[in-house]
């Protein structure tokens, strides 16, 4: 752990930084090993100033800030290239939250580098401007750019930061000895911004991709942090550039292409449109590989979206702590796992840890769920550090915000070979309802769907009547309405089943 920086803790931090603690050879600040306990991430709390160790050399202010983008603004950079160190002051606690526990379960990567991201024990950053002004104008090119803005000409900022040419990015595969899918993709460019389409293909021998966002800003942030990165443990290493496309035309929703704003595409040469196929699928297009390695990489190796093998509790956060309840969590993240234990956080409302069954439940429910729109607000889901939700001691009153689930008939993925296995979708305006008593009318159901609040679009039942699709406006009125009618007691002993479907009606 050479060149570690402490920094005096009873030092007011309103004189944090200020250039002569860092130049004159009686500030408080050392650079010796034996100060690296002061480090550990355990001992800082939580604060919107990150500190980021064992940078390469040559490093620039664009790929530090890089680290910080998908999780939030980043309000001010501290670069210090002889200690190959930086501070990053991220807008809000919440988003150095989200941003520490992602890279506890993701090994942050600067130039294939990996480097170390902790809490600093300042809560802001006080920069000396005449010391720090490369790095102020690229982070300023850099806001302008995330608040849609054209970056002031004068800032000279880098290249890098100026805005994307296009929302579409092409993704060339490199090194590339397990397969990808579309569904691998999709899960690990969702993390900056929703992917609108898809198209995979190979070319000159070469796996590539051309990703559509909805938003410019949201390409340029992906390329920024995952350009070179490797996607399974040392090879499949992503080249990244824009595309001179502005919209891609996508024909057929199958396992080489999809359109995600529209789901009631054809599947095209009798593709499986499910998209829930292993990876071996593209075998035919890399070196030999047995069957084994590849479903082991399709079982989760993803090293830039966690590891199947690390613990099933999510961090949720940005959620709506008026409404949010522990069993309006566990009815959503049910739907792709069985939820053991739910706790809202007593001092931070607006966020919860969810305990899963595993690792893999943990991931799909992070991957279908972040970014999506609960209760009016854009929840941000990623893996916790803890391996287990902690019930509160015996006579303690938490307010109802712990629950154990662990007891609860209504897990989903209990029975072995449930059909609920081959039935996980992401979330999608249709849903599926099963266990309709017979005497329920199609008047009674959209009246039940529209008094959750939103608009019924369209209605089909099966042909026998226990089943039906059932469309809501919006993604976000769907996911209102499963969580609201999910188990809901439709008499004689009928509980309703609620879940998305892939269909369209």
């Amino acid at each position: 752990m050479d060149g570690d920086v402490a920094v005096g803790v009873k030092r007011g931090s309103d004189e944090l930084l200020s250039g002569s603690h860092y130049n004159s050879p009686n500030s408080s600040v050392t650079s010796n090993g034996s100060d690296s306990k002061k480090l550990r991430v355990e001992e800082n709390p939580p604060s919107r100033v990150i500190h980021i160790r064992k940078l390469p050399n040559e490093v620039s202010e664009t790929e530090v800030i890089a680290l910080g983008l998908p999780f939030g603004k980043v309000t001010n950079i501290l670069m210090l290239k002889g200690k190959n160190q930086a501070f990053l002051e991220m807008g809000t606690e919440e988003a150095a939250i989200t941003m520490v526990n992602y890279y506890t379960t993701v090994t942050p990567q600067v130039r294939n580098v990996p480097v170390f991201i902790q809490y600093s024990n300042h809560k802001e950053l006080k920069t000396d401007s005449a010391l720090n002004q490369r790095a102020q104008a690229v982070l300023q090119a850099v806001s302008a750019v995330q608040d849609g803005s054209s970056p002031n000409s004068e800032s000279g900022g880098s290249e890098s930061v100026l805005p994307a040419p296009s929302p579409v990015l092409r993704i060339i595969i490199d090194n590339m000895f397990y397969p990808v899918t579309l569904d691998v993709l999709q899960q690990i460019f969702s993390k900056f911004g929703t992917v609108m389409k898809i198209i995979t293909f190979t070319k000159n021998n070469q796996f590539q991709a051309l990703l559509q966002y909805s938003e410019p800003v949201n390409a340029q942030q992906a390329k920024l942090s995952l350009d070179g990165q490797n996607i399974y443990n040392s090879c499949c290493t992503l080249r990244i550039d824009y595309s001179k496309l502005v919209n891609l035309n996508v024909k057929y929703n199958n396992d080489k292409s999809r359109d995600y704003t529209r789901p009631e595409l054809p599947a095209g040469d009798g593709q499986d449109s499910s998209m829930n196929k292993d990876s071996t699928s593209l075998l035919g297009a890399i070196s030999p590989l047995s069957a084994a390695a590849a479903a082991a990489a399709a079982a989760g190796r993803v090293a830039l979206a966690g590891h199947s093998g690390s613990s099933g509790v999510l961090l949720v956060s940005n959620l709506n702590e008026e409404m949010v309840t522990p069993q309006s969590l566990f009815t959503l993240f049910g739907v792709y796992g069985d939820v053991q234990r739910v706790k809202i956080l007593f001092n931070k409302k607006d966020s919860a840890l969810i305990q899963l069954s595993d690792g893999n439940q943990a991931q799909l429910a992070m991957s279908h769920l972040n970014g999506q729109k609960m209760y009016g607000k854009i929840i941000r889901v990623t893996l916790s550090k803890h391996q287990t939700v902690q019930l509160p001691r015996d006579g303690l009153d938490d307010q109802g915000l712990t629950k154990d689930f662990a007891n609860s008939p209504l897990h989903r993925f209990k029975k072995p070979g449930s059909k609920n296995f081959q039935n996980i979708f992401p979330p999608s305006a249709t849903m599926h309802l099963s266990n309709i008593p017979e005497d329920v009318t199609e008047e009674d159901l959209r009246l039940l769907f529209s008094n959750a609040g939103g608009t019924v679009k369209a209605f089909k039942f099966f042909q026998d009547r226990k089943m039906a699709l059932l469309q809501m406006a919006t993604v976000e009125e769907a996911i209102q309405a499963l969580i609201d009618l999910h188990n809901y007691d439709m008499g004689g002993g009928h509980r309703l089943r609620v879940s998305f479907s892939k269909s369209t009606i």
